[in-house]
Parts: C-alpha cells; sequence; structure tokens
C-alpha cells in the first residue's frame, strides 16, 4: 500500500531488516548516471521546501511494486505557476524522485517520473501572446485536443517493475475503504491496454528504463469518473499524449514518436493536427471555436506542442520572454469556453432541483438566462417527479452525462422541439424588467458575494478588458466607509458609463444604497448583479472560498489568511451567516456566478453577461489571457491591519471576526487592542464540517419511506423542516474536550490535522437516518482521505484514519436536527449508540437507510 511516510528512511531501504534482493537494487542504482543538473535541482526544491513550505512541499510514498523502495511526489503552490519571474526553480507539474547512493556512497536525486511543464492560455503570461509566440516558436506547431480526463503517469522504477501514478500521488488512497484512486484505476486500465497488445509490464518497463521517458496519459473513464464530456467505449481508457524525458529540463518527444508508441503498446492515440504557423494557429482555433466542434465531436480545447528557437524567428519581440532556453520543448493551450459553461450550469441545476424539489423556481434567476437552460430545467422537474431513482448517483458525480444525453435526445424529438419554441417565447429573466436595456445610460455592476470568491479578481479583469470604472470598498480606511463608498460610485460614473461596485453587497441594505445612488442620473443608472449565490452547502462554499484567501497570501487590504488561529475562516463564516439572497426586483439583470469555477470560466461567464446586455465586443482569447495575467498579479494600492490575525482564534478572534463581518467594507478592524491580546482558547470539541445538504438528502429518503413510517416519525421530520430547525452548518462530533483527558491522544491527532494550512478532506457515507420524539441523527461509516482531496494529504491526515478507535468510530454521526432548543443535540450520540447496538429494541426509534450518500469535508477545531 503507497502511503506517506515520516521520518524519511534511508534511501531505497525501508525499516531496519533488509530482505535479500535489497543489496541487487542499491547495485543498480549505484549503477546509473544521475545528471548533476538534476540532482542540483531536486536539492533547490528541498531547501525551498524547508524555507517557504507554503510554496512547495512533498510527500513520499513506498512504491507498490517494490516496498522497499520510496518515491517522494513534489508539488507546487498552483497559485503561484503565475508569478513574474517564477518562484521555484521548475514549472514541472507532477515530479515524482528517489534517493539513491551512487558507486561512491554519495546520496543522489533520480527523477522517476516527470510530467509537462505548466502550460498557459494564449495571454495569460508574456510569453503566450500571439506576437510573442511569433517571436521565440517555430514550426511544426501540434495541435493535440485537450483530453476530458485525469492525468496519469507511466515511469520505470527498475527495469522490471513500472510506477504508475496520478499527478501527485500513487498507490490506494490513504485511509481508503474500498474506493479506487485514480492512480489504481490508471494502472489496471495499463494492464488492460498492455493485454490488448500482448505486451507485458516488464516489456514497458524495459523500454520507459532504458528511454529515460515518462509515459503520459489521459485516464478517460466515465464509469470511474465523470467529466463534461462523454466518453465513448471505444475511447475509454487511458490516451497516450506525450513521452517525456525524466530530466528536470522539459524535454519531449515529438507527436508522430507519441502516436506510434501508443499503438504499439496499446494505448489510445491522442486526436492531433499539425499546422506550419502561428497565424494558422490563431485562425484555426478561431473557426473551431465559432464552430463548437471538431471532427464532428464537442471538445475543450487544443494543446499546442512546439519548441523554443533564438534567435526569434519573426517580430522585435526577444527570445528571453520566455523562460525557457533555445531547444526546450514549449506548450500552450487555446481553450473553449463553449459548451462548458452551459453543461456546467446543467449540472448545477440539476443538483439543485434533487435537494430543494423539482420546481424551476427553487433554480437561481441568473442560471435561467440561456433558453437551452431554461428548457433543460423544465425537462428535468418532469423527470425527477417521473423516477428519481433515476438520478441516484448524481450527486456522487454518477449518471450526469447519460442525464444530459437523454435530454439532448428528447430535445430533437417532436415533443422536445415544441417545448423549445415555446421556451424561446418566453422572456429571459432580466430582474425588474423584462425590457431592460443596458446599452443605453450608466450601469453599476454590482458583486453580491462573500470573501474569498474572487470578486475582486474579476473585477480587475473586467476594468482591463473594458475600461470600466472600479470602485474598491476596501480601499477606503475611514472608520464610517460605506457613504464614502456610494459617494465614490457616484463620483466614478460621471466620468464611466459602467462602474464596478467592489463590495460583498452580501445584505439587502448595501444593494439599496446602490440602487439609491443609481436613481440619481437621469435617466437612473441599471444595476447588473454578479451574483455568487450559494447553490452548494455553506462548508463546501466556506472551504473554496477559505483556501483562496489562504493561496492569495497577502494580495488584500486588510483580510489575510491567519494560519495559526484560523481566524480569517471565522469571518467568512459570519459573512454566510449574516448573507441576504439576491431577489429580482434588486437588480436589473442577475447574473448567476459559480463559486467552483476557476478564475478563467467565472471571467468567460461575466464577460459573456458584458457582451450580451452592455453590448460590448467580444474580447479574444488573447486579450482574455491578458485580463488574467493583470488580475492575478493584482496587488492592491494599499494595506491596513491585518482583520483576520486580530487575536487569533478563539473568544478574542471570534469576536473581532465578528466585528469585521459587521464592518466588513472597513480596512480598520474594530477589534480593541485590550481584546486581540488575549489568549485564545482552545476550541470546545474537534468535528468533520460535513458538506452535504441534509433536507436534500434526508428528506426524499424519508419521502420514499412514507409508507412504512407512522404518522408521527413522518410529522417529526415535516416540524423540522416547517420551524428551520434542520442543521444549516452539520458536523460529525469526533472528540469533545469533556472527554478529555481519556481521549487525549485522539484530541491530538485532530488538533495536528486542523493546524494544516490547508487541511486534508475527509469522505464518508451516511448509511441511516435515526430518529425519536426528540431528537434526529445520520449515522456516518466508511470514513476515509477523500480520493480527490486537494488539500494537504500528508502523515497527520493517514494517523487520523488509521488511528481512529473502533468506539469512536460507532458513535460517529450528524446531528440532523432537534424538536427544540430545549434539546442537548449531544443526546443524537446516544440514540445512534443504542440503535446500533440493536435496532430493534427501542420502540418509538425509527431508521430509514440512506443509499450512496457520499459527504466530504475537513476536520476543525469548533466552539459553539
Amino acid at each position: 500500500m503507497a502511503s506517506p511516510k515520516s521520518p524519511s528512511p534511508p534511501p531505497v531501504v525501508a525499516g531496519e531488516q533488509q530482505p535479500a534482493h535489497i543489496e541487487e537494487l542499491q547495485q543498480l542504482f549505484a549503477s546509473v548516471t544521475i545528471d548533476q543538473d538534476d540532482h542540483e535541482l531536486i536539492e533547490a526544491l528541498k531547501t525551498l521546501s524547508k524555507k517557504a513550505p507554503k510554496l512547495v512541499k512533498s510527500t513520499e510514498y513506498q512504491a507498490p511494486a517494490i516496498p522497499s523502495i520510496f518515491v517522494r511526489s513534489w508539488k507546487m503552490n498552483e497559485f503561484k505557476y503565475y508569478d513574474i519571474p517564477s518562484p521555484f526553480p521548475t514549472l514541472a507539474r507532477g515530479l515524482f524522485t528517489q534517493d539513491v547512493k551512487n558507486a561512491s556512497g554519495k546520496t543522489k536525486h533520480r527523477i522517476v517520473a516527470r510530467g509537462y511543464d505548466k502550460f498557459f492560455n494564449i495571454g495569460e503570461v508574456p510569453w503566450t501572446t500571439w506576437a510573442a509566440l511569433e517571436s521565440h516558436t517555430a514550426p511544426p506547431y501540434t495541435l493535440t485536443l485537450k483530453s476530458n480526463g485525469c492525468i496519469i503517469f507511466i515511469a520505470a522504477l527498475t527495469p522490471t517493475k513500472l510506477l504508475v501514478t496520478s499527478k501527485h500521488s500513487l498507490g490506494p488512497s490513504p485511509g481508503s475503504s474500498g474506493a479506487k484512486s485514480h492512480a489504481e484505476v490508471g494502472e489496471r486500465w495499463l494492464r488492460k491496454h498492455l493485454a490488448a497488445a500482448g505486451k507485458t509490464e516488464e516489456q514497458l518497463a524495459q523500454t520507459l528504463w532504458e528511454k529515460n521517458w515518462t509515459a503520459v496519459a489521459e485516464l478517460c473513464d466515465d464509469s470511474f469518473e465523470e467529466h463534461v464530456l462523454p466518453i465513448s467505449a471505444e475511447k475509454t481508457g487511458l490516451h497516450l499524449h506525450g513521452l517525456n524525458a525524466c530530466t528536470g529540463a522539459f524535454q519531449t518527444q515529438p507527436q508522430p514518436v507519441v502516436d506510434a508508441f501508443a499503438r504499439e503498446w496499446g494505448f489510445i492515440p491522442t486526436a492531433s493536427t499539425v499546422l506550419n504557423t502561428i497565424p494558422e494557429v490563431k485562425a484555426f482555433t478561431e473557426e473551431i471555436a465559432r464552430l463548437g466542434e471538431w471532427n464532428g465531436e464537442a471538445l475543450e480545447g487544443f494543446v499546442v506542442r512546439t519548441h523554443v528557437t533564438v534567435p526569434p524567428t519573426r517580430g522585435e519581440k526577444p527570445a528571453s520572454l520566455s523562460p525557457y532556453p533555445a531547444g526546450s520543448s514549449f506548450f500552450f493551450k487555446v481553450k473553449f469556453d463553449e459548451p462548458y459553461l452551459m453543461y456546467r450550469d446543467w449540472r448545477e441545476v440539476t443538483r439543485t432541483l434533487l435537494g430543494r424539489g423539482p420546481s424551476p423556481g427553487n433554480v437561481p434567476k441568473g442560471k435561467l438566462r440561456r433558453p437551452e437552460t431554461k428548457l433543460y430545467v423544465e425537462w428535468v422537474c418532469g423527470e425527477i417527479k417521473r423516477d428519481r431513482s433515476q438520478f441516484e448517483g448524481f450527486n456522487k458525480g454518477k449518471g450526469i452525462i447519460a442525464t444530459r444525453e437523454r435530454f439532448l435526445k428528447w430535445k430533437e424529438s417532436h415533443e422536445g422541439k415544441k417545448a423549445e419554441v415555446g421556451a424561446e417565447k418566453v422572456p429571459e429573466e432580466t430582474g425588474l424588467a423584462q425590457d431592460v436595456d443596458l446599452m443605453k445610460g450608466k450601469v453599476i455592476i454590482m458583486p453580491v458575494a462573500v470573501p474569498g470568491v474572487g470578486k475582486t479578481t474579476i473585477a480587475v479583469a473586467l476594468q482591463h478588458l473594458f475600461g470600466f470604472g472600479h470602485i474598491q470598498s476596501d480601499d477606503i480606511s475611514a472608520k464610517k466607509a460605506a457613504p464614502i463608498f456610494i459617494k465614490n460610485v457616484v463620483q466614478a460614473l460621471k466620468t464611466h458609463d459602467v462602474v464596478i461596485a467592489d463590495k460583498n453587497n452580501h445584505l439587502k441594505q448595501h444593494r439599496d444604497q446602490l440602487r439609491e445612488a443609481a436613481q440619481k442620473f437621469s435617466p437612473p443608472a441599471r444595476l447588473l448583479a454578479l451574483d455568487w449565490s450559494f447553490d452548494l452547502p455553506l462548508s463546501t462554499v466556506h472551504r473554496i472560498c477559505g483556501d483562496r484567501i489562504v493561496a492569495r497570501g497577502d494580495k488584500h487590504q486588510s483580510l489575510h489568511a491567519d494560519l495559526s488561529g484560523k481566524s480569517h475562516e471565522d469571518v467568512i463564516w459570519q459573512f454566510l451567516k449574516r448573507a441576504e439572497e439576491l431577489q429580482d426586483s434588486e437588480a436589473d439583470v442577475v447574473v448567476s456566478m459559480d463559486v467552483e469555477e476557476p478564475l478563467e470560466d467565472a471571467l468567460a461567464r461575466a464577460v459573456g453577461a458584458i457582451v450580451k446586455y452592455l453590448g460590448k465586443e467580444q474580447p479574444d482569447p488573447e486579450r482574455m489571457g491578458q485580463a488574467l495575467a493583470v488580475a492575478r498579479a493584482y496587488e492592491p494600492r494599499s494595506r491596513g491591519k491585518r482583520r483576520a490575525d486580530i487575536g487569533g482564534g478563539g473568544g478574542a478572534g471570534r469576536k473581532a471576526a465578528k466585528d469585521s463581518a459587521d464592518k466588513a467594507e472597513q480596512a480598520q478592524p474594530p477589534a480593541s487592542s485590550k481584546k486581540a491580546g488575549k489568549a485564545k482558547s482552545p476550541p470546545r470539541y474537534y468535528g468533520i464540517l460535513a458538506e452535504v445538504d441534509l433536507q436534500g438528502v434526508v428528506g426524499p429518503a424519508i419521502e420514499g419511506a412514507v409508507g412504512n413510517l407512522p404518522s408521527e416519525a413522518r410529522k417529526f421530520w415535516d416540524d423540522l423542516v416547517r420551524e428551520e430547525r434542520v442543521q444549516k452548518r452539520p458536523h460529525v462530533t469526533v472528540v469533545h474536550s469533556k472527554s478529555l483527558p481519556k481521549e487525549g491522544e485522539l484530541w491530538e491527532l485532530c488538533r495536528a490535522v486542523d493546524a494544516l494550512p490547508r487541511p486534508p478532506l475527509f469522505s464518508f457515507r451516511l448509511e441511516h437516518v435515526v430518529w425519536s420524539e426528540r431528537i434526529m441523527a445520520a449515522t456516518v461509516v466508511d470514513l476515509a482521505v477523500a480520493a480527490d482531496d486537494p488539500g494537504e494529504v500528508d502523515k497527520e491526515a493517514v494517523q487520523f484514519v488509521l488511528h481512529l478507535p473502533d468506539e469512536v468510530k460507532q458513535r460517529l454521526h450528524i446531528t440532523v436536527g432537534t424538536r427544540d432548543k430545549n434539546v442537548p443535540p449531544v443526546e443524537a450520540r446516544d440514540l445512534v449508540t443504542e440503535w446500533k447496538r440493536d435496532a430493534t429494541a427501542h420502540p418509538g426509534v425509527w431508521a430509514v437507510p440512506l443509499k450512496d450518500v457520499w459527504v466530504k469535508g475537513r476536520v476543525k477545531g469548533l466552539h459553539n
């Protein structure tokens, strides 16, 4: 089993007992020539990881094929790839190394597997503008299909054994209970391909060892993990698209060599085409973007493969614009926005309808701008009502593509075409009136958000693209910032037709103030809202926003990450608790944004609305890329006190967080120095914040079992919903301070996990809903480290799962709700424990099974 190890073992050998083959391995690796530049590159990464652990971290694994060999995975901070100059000694994304002793007994770093260098969109960095590409690259330009899956690396561990990894890990997910990791599924497909080609793993290992190559493939398997586009049966498996040298410098084989290798070893070749000039690449990709397909299929985009030249092949731009030396392999990408944004909307509205009920009124109006989406919503509501069972796996990422394909097939039917005509006749929802015209007069762009969604980043990009006015509330340091902010917006509207009122505007009173300001103009200025609505569980929104605040570092006037006390997370919670949903009447146009979207997709969504409603010209990919670069490089003009650092965590920190939310748009935090100086209080308990919509999970389960439940059982649930007593911030209590010192070891395990800058995600399954006349709970089983965890999966996460006592596992649950405030939530623990001991021995206790309800969450110290 591949699992992180600490402390580091001696090179090659694990443990004190050395098996007989260890000596052979040592002799083998002693004979390997390690390039000094490669060794020094890894040394530089080691030094940087110690000096700046937020920039670079590594995790050590046992190689599944030979457990006595340890392989280290290096992971760079994704956010920092865009910094110029780069803070990293390499731009590699996916790098696995091994410490070996050479013939003289010195430890050297061997690169075992190497992914591509980070490649950027057109215009995203200075060396990927069309002009710069003409200057420092040369033909051929090979355009390969941007595969719709997850990356897999295949390399030679030894001349007879292979190493198969995902981008940053290998082997089973730590602490997993049955769920396969990306690396495991990739290895399973590798064996299928080799068998079909009449080849063996040993033969492939020998070839990769001799060539010193890493085979780079895309795992495309909808039965394992669905992405945006469907994968046909004949295209399911590993799509080979690269053969990289296992060296620090990025060198990859030409596409004909890769395609021949794919055919020889049974992989699926990656579709490609070759062009001779950058203008041809530009014209070709623009035409494909217009058509929306290539060779009869929708696609995500192209990766363009070329190489760096010196002197420049054309133009006056110096080759030094590129950070790569002459002769280096060089990639850039051209990504298409559609139909991805629309398909993503369909996925999200389906999840919303499954959780809130199959009614179009439950979908945010901003997502109904497109006739296709309106039609989809009407259709899927009918499908949910007709047969909800066909959506059983939807929230686990299963059946998303099949649902979309059913809709598209229905859309082509007589019934679908008739409904489509009707949908096109219905005016789009645009807020106050159906005949709103934002192309005349003034416009205020009004974000509706919480900290960390990316509203300022989008605002900076829009300002760069269109020259809009941009007023930031966070730039105002006065005690009463709100009136000054409104005054500044009004002043900016005198010189700009469009002004971005950059503030969270999460409260109705903030939005009313902007509407009042708009009335000062003749005709009144219109309001276009960019609404980051919360269709996701609040814990998911909280995690995403918290991670972004950590990633951006000090690029904010006052709200900085507090890595010790986590008080920035308390600030986010205060916003989430107080946020008031945007109503149609509060804006003239509502554009629904997606908290989960990466920056480039969020910008594409916002720009699409600007083009549609304000009549602006659609920027080309290069200008979009340049806007992304400007937004990522943004630095605030001023910085106040570190709002989230006030008082650390605990009582004083939480008070500061609440005050910060109360006066969130002011740069100066309100907490007094006296309060800030208080020592932070420890948490009352540690729990896993469950990212789940309990009402959306429990409601359908009870509805499906209503015929087998007495009326009082159903009434309890109905009362919980009616009285709004269903937990909005559900959690799984792991250990309480009242159980100390008895459970001190478990307390320390939780504390260690919570202390990580980006704690790992855990996954678990909700198995039953159990309730009495006083309280309702959901039982928790199969706790593991999440297979697709974006956080830091290291020894603390593994130790947490492996050392969780059985008696603790038996009591794990989520309290769904209590009859009234006089019922202590702790009663749920006793209810679950007793019910698990003997489900038949407790009259007046009801239970309903939950099917395939998997939930994720992070461990956090909680106070209430």
